[in-house]
């Protein structure tokens, strides 16, 4: 019988390895898959699930986990991988493939075009107000269904859906803004 969540952090006070063990074998796959949703990167993935399984180890007397251990984990793993991409300042939307159709072409009005528009919607992603990125994230990047967002929050599914759409309301201003600017730039060429 496979012990609960709750049993697994107890256990992880007192016999930390066999804890791990049973977290490890429970929960790295998942997390895995989680984090490569993000960063579509498989050694980065490995080692931001690694640092959190580390994270765990290191913190195992005193950590208190009040959601579920998956939730927790999950979470942990999502907060480091949009951290690691803030870091690297990596763009969501990047695609080699995209990439080498514009080296390929050589059509550097359309790379910088890209370019802009790209970290016009990072940009304004980043700034948005804590609870409305994280929502978004979450709905976005990581393929949580409304309710999955709602309880790993603890928040109402009417609360994730203003939140959502907050966001997506500022992103479109944006973008429409950006698309204006470069409009106006154009009539005076």
């Amino acid at each position: 019988m496979e012990n609960t969540d709750k049993e697994i952090i107890l256990l992880l006070k007192s016999n930390g390895e066999k804890a791990m063990e049973e977290i490890y074998s429970r929960y790295y796959n998942y997390l895995c898959h989680a984090t490569y949703k993000i960063l579509n990167d498989s050694v980065a993935t490995e080692d931001i699930v690694q640092d959190v399984l580390m994270e765990i180890w290191k913190k195992k007397e005193t950590i208190n986990i009040t959601i579920s251990l998956k939730a927790y984990l999950r979470r942990a793993s999502i907060n480091k991988a949009l951290n690691y991409l803030r870091g690297k300042k990596i763009k969501f939307e990047d695609d080699d493939s995209y990439k080498e159709t514009f080296i390929d072409s050589d059509d550097s009005l359309e790379k910088l075009e890209y370019n802009e528009l790209s970290d016009v919607i990072n940009s304004t992603i980043e700034a948005l107000p804590e609870k409305c990125r994280r929502v978004f994230s979450m709905s976005r990047f990581e393929s949580m269904s409304y309710q999955e967002i709602a309880t790993a929050l603890e928040i109402s599914i009417k609360t994730v859906e203003n939140q959502i759409s907050k966001a997506l309301r500022i992103l479109r201003a944006s973008v429409k803004s950006h698309e204006m600017s470069g409009k106006a730039l154009n009539k005076v060429e």
